[in-house]
C-alpha cells in the first residue's frame, strides 16, 4: 500500500506543454508513472510524446478517467487551473507552482475543502512519490526504493536528502507538503494516513521554524499515532525575528523556534535529530532495530 498515490493512479498534467511541465512529465513517465494526458486550452488535440493534450480538465477526466492532476501552471493562472480540477472532481491535485498569491491559494483551498472530493498537495511543493509505483511532481525517482518508512516534509530539498540517506531501507510514500502559509495537505493529514497504512512501519516528519504546525502535529501524535515517529526541524541556527526562506518561517520570541518545536515533539515521544543526517540515523535505528 501507499498513501494518496499508487500504481493505479491516472495522472494528467496541467501545463504539460510548457518547458517545466514537459521536462517533468518526461521524468515522471521515465519513472513508470501513468501519465494519461495534458491540459492546455490552446493545444487541444495535439500530443506530446504520444500523450494526448485536452482543452479542459473535464475533457481529460472524461476521456482518460484521470484521478490525479499535477499543476505546472504559472502563478497568475494557477488559481483558475486548480479550481478547474476541483470543478471536475479530481480526487488529488498536486500544485507544484511557487509564487502563488496567498489570497489565491486561500480561495482554491476553500473551494477544495467545500467540495469534499478533492485533496490538495501544495502549493510550492515537490509533490509526492510512492517509489516504484507512481511519482506526481518533481521528486527524483532514482534516489530511493520502495520500503516501509513514510516521509512528510515541508522542505523539498530535505525530502530528497532524507530519501537518499535512507535509500537502502526505502519508503512507502514521500510527501512534500510545501512551506507556504496556506497549504492543502498538512503534517497531520499525512500522519493520519501513514498511521492507517499497513505497509508503513515508521514515520519521518520534517518541519521548519515559524508557525505552530509542528506543535499541532505533536498533539495529534500524542492522541492518534501509535507508530514510531522521528522528527527534524529545519532552522536551529536561525536568528530570532528574521524571516527565513519559506513565507511561513518567521520566528517571534520563543514561538515557532526550532527548540520549542523540538520540545513539543520530544514531549510526546518523537525522537528529534539536530541535523538531517542524525534524523536519518534515528530512523534507521527504529526500523532496523
Amino acid at each position: 500500500m501507499s498513501i494518496f498515490l499508487d500504481e493505479n493512479s491516472r495522472i494528467i498534467v496541467q501545463g504539460m506543454t510548457g518547458s517545466e511541465g514537459m521536462k517533468h512529465t518526461r521524468r515522471m513517465v521515465a519513472s513508470g508513472t501513468n501519465i494519461v494526458g495534458g491540459v492546455n486550452p490552446r493545444k487541444a488535440g495535439e500530443q506530446v510524446d504520444g500523450i494526448p493534450v485536452f482543452g479542459s480538465v473535464a475533457d481529460a477526466v472524461k476521456e482518460t478517467g484521470a484521478d490525479v492532476s499535477v499543476v505546472f501552471v504559472p502563478p497568475r493562472f494557477a488559481k483558475d487551473a486548480v479550481e478547474e480540477s476541483v470543478a471536475a472532481a479530481v480526487p488529488l491535485v498536486v500544485v507544484i507552482t511557487e509564487g502563488i498569491p496567498v489570497h489565491d491559494t486561500a480561495a482554491f483551498f476553500t473551494l477544495a475543502q467545500r467540495s469534499g472530493t478533492t485533496r490538495l498537495v501544495g502549493p510550492n511543493c515537490p509533490g509526492l512519490i510512492s517509489p516504484g509505483r507512481s511519482n506526481a511532481g518533481i521528486i527524483p525517482a532514482d534516489i530511493t526504493k520502495p520500503g516501509r518508512i513514510g516521509l512528510v516534509s515541508k522542505s523539498g530539498t530535505l525530502t530528497y536528502q532524507m530519501m537518499y540517506e535512507l535509500r537502502d531501507i526505502g519508503f512507502s510514500t514521500c510527501v512534500g507538503i510545501g512551506g507556504d502559509p496556506v497549504i492543502g495537505t498538512t503534517h497531520i493529514d499525512c500522519l493520519a494516513a501513514f498511521q492507517d497504512d499497513p505497509e508503513t512501519d515508521a514515520i519521518v516528519m520534517i518541519g521548519e521554524i515559524g508557525g505552530d504546525a509542528e506543535e499541532r502535529a505533536a498533539d495529534f501524535i500524542k492522541s492518534k499515532v501509535t507508530k514510531p515517529v522521528v522528527g527534524y526541524v529545519a532552522g536551529f541556527t536561525a536568528p530570532e525575528g528574521k524571516t527565513m526562506g519559506h513565507a511561513g518561517a518567521i520566528v517571534s520570541g520563543s514561538a515557532g523556534t526550532a527548540a520549542a518545536k523540538q520540545a513539543a515533539l520530544e514531549a510526546v515521544g518523537v525522537r528529534v535529530g539536530k541535523t538531517p543526517s542524525e534524523t536519518a540515523r534515528l530512523a534507521r535505528e527504529i526500523v532496523t532495530g
